[in-house]
């Protein structure tokens, strides 16, 4: 009898080829060995945090990289929505296509999620809370692009996440802090405006919380491309993984902060009160 051979799934080819380049690579950097940079790592990361020394040109200006990558996530969001509302959103149709599916689920998530933590007044929450998902999204996503622009010093600079800057973080907590606040004065009156300034501490806590995980990611990246030798391929991994981790969390953990918070100051006082006494209630049978 003669033996049929099962011929060779392509996929697996292309696995094993794609991990022997990668291999191949790995063997090369280590290889070439580590040269060292001008400047120490400290001062490397001290200008990764605070940009006195590399900073951009901006009409005159001197600013913080950080400014440029705000202003372009901004302008790519708003050209995108100018045009999901002009061309796409009429061609929806009762059957979804993709693009009609993504953004209806991507609406439905924010909207939900507005619904479930603030069910007495969602309406102006869950545009918010999208609008700010999305910008730390794109914005936390930008800095994989690798766009490099030229400081005033002459050296390179590559454009970094907007929120990695401190003062976009503290102005994203502030923000989502008013918004809290304004809608327990509208929705609640005296009572709200107390509930919202007893949690005095939030923006700061939102603030130093996107920071800092955003900054973590980058501190990471320099450090890992301080050496040559580990240049070619580790710093790739470890910043794609770092930014879409961070994309993810923080937007989620913003968007879950200020949903939770907005829902408790705007709650009338009648179910408030109902929840304390089942909460006293359950305290007393357990």
């Amino acid at each position: 009898m003669k033996t049929v051979k099962k011929p060779v799934n392509k996929k697996y080819i292309i696995i094993a080829a794609v991990v022997l380049v990668l291999v191949a690579v790995l063997v090369a950097a280590f290889l070439v060995g580590s040269q060292p940079r001008s400047g120490s790592v400290s001062d490397e990361l001290t200008d990764a945090v605070l940009h006195e020394e590399k900073k951009v040109n901006l009409f005159g200006w001197e600013v913080n990289p950080a400014v440029i990558s705000a202003f372009i996530v901004t302008a790519i969001l708003l050209i995108f929505a100018v045009c999901v509302r002009v061309f796409a959103l009429p061609r929806f149709k009762e059957v979804p296509g993709k693009f009609q599916l993504v953004i209806e689920k991507l609406v439905d998530f924010f909207d939900n999620m507005a619904r479930t933590n603030s069910p007495h007044s969602n309406g102006f929450l869950g545009c918010y809370i999208f609008s700010a998902g999305c910008y730390i999204c794109i914005g936390t996503l930008f800095e994989l692009l690798g766009i490099q622009v030229m400081a005033t010093n002459g050296y390179p600079v590559t454009l970094p996440a907007p929120l990695s800057d401190i003062n976009a973080a503290i102005a994203m907590g502030f923000m989502s802090y008013l918004v809290i606040l304004v809608g327990g004065i509208v929705k609640s009156g005296a009572r709200g405006l107390g509930l919202a300034l007893k949690e005095f501490s939030l923006p700061i806590s939102m603030s130093f919380r996107l920071f800092g995980a955003l900054l973590s990611g980058l501190l990471v990246t320099e450090l890992v491309y301080y050496t040559i030798s580990l240049s070619i391929v580790l710093p790739v991994v470890v910043g794609v993984l770092f930014t879409l981790l961070h994309a993810l969390i923080q937007t989620y953990v913003l968007v879950v902060l200020t949903a939770t918070y907005f829902g408790e100051v705007t709650e009338p006082r009648a179910h408030s009160t109902a929840k304390k006494k089942r909460g006293k209630r359950a305290l007393k049978a357990a």
